[in-house]
């Protein structure tokens, strides 16, 4: 992360969902970046997160990522989880690399998938592209790239698109992105992968990180925080005829046993 000083933006809207004196998790909406960068130096969730937990944050300094756990794709909104104590920011970052952090999300995506649910595993490779004018990072599917690994179970699809959830076991660059373009159900949305069909469908990334699941660093309770389908979204599943995901009596995809995925890397990233 870059080690310039982060400015307290009190404009920057968020919403809480849980809070105690070791760590945060906030609801990021969409249009978001997570932290700041060139073009975002001040507006991004970090300099939120400052104007109301700033010294601490800043306690944790840069090499900390200023408390920040993961991050989101600025298009997709939902849940992260940020620490206030380097006790709890060590302890959860190595909870996240050991996988013992569930993070689930909800995805609306053009066409359905082959199978129901099953686990898609393509390593995922970075590299600096351009979008237009802008140079960013990207990923793409290869041989190259590191082990990528997302279950996912559809909870409904009508004849144009499909309401899946997905458990990103490891946590690449994109990776759902990716992993679902590369069974042939790019989500809606999505200005990066896919066709132009499935990006105009859409007002912007059907992304919502929408559950995580841990045991507290500190305290030792187990937390399970959820996040409902945002309001942004709610006419794109009229248009399509889907229900809202909360409402339906599904188990979590990816249940997997540890012995499926001992021989991948851990690691931790953007969705």
């Amino acid at each position: 992360m870059t080690t310039f000083s982060v400015q307290p933006n009190e404009n920057v809207t968020f919403r809480v969902i849980h809070e105690d004196e070791d760590l945060l998790v906030v609801n990021k909406p969409a249009h978001l970046v997570t932290q700041p960068g060139l073009g975002h130096e001040s507006d991004s969730l970090l300099n939120g997160l400052f104007a109301r937990w700033g010294t601490r944050l800043q306690n944790l300094g840069a090499k900390r990522d200023f408390g920040l756990l993961h991050r989101l794709d600025r298009e997709a909104s939902g849940l992260v989880v940020v620490g206030l104590r380097a006790n709890a920011y060590d302890a959860m970052r190595e909870a996240f690399s050991q996988r013992r952090v569930k993070k689930l999300y909800w995805a609306v995506t053009r066409g359905a998938p082959n199978r129901p649910s099953g686990v898609i595993r393509k390593p995922i490779e970075e590299y600096k592209g351009r979008r237009g004018t802008r140079t960013m990072k990207l990923a793409k599917i290869s041989t190259h790239g590191k082990p990528g690994i997302t279950a996912y179970r559809t909870l409904a699809h009508s004849l144009a698109a499909a309401l899946i959830d997905c458990r990103p076991v490891t946590g690449r660059l994109h990776q759902i992105r990716l992993h679902l373009d590369a069974i042939g159900c790019t989500i809606l949305g999505d200005d990066l992968y896919g066709p132009e069909s499935a990006r105009d469908a859409a007002p912007r990334l059907a992304l919502h990180a929408y559950r995580l699941a841990f045991t507290h660093p500190v305290t030792g309770d187990v937390l399970d925080v959820r996040s409902p389908w945002p309001n942004d979204l709610k006419g794109l599943l009229r248009k399509l005829q889907l229900p809202r995901p909360e409402t339906l009596q599904v188990e979590s995809p990816g249940q997997l046993e540890d012995d499926a995925v001992a021989d991948e890397e851990p690691g931790v990233g953007e969705a």
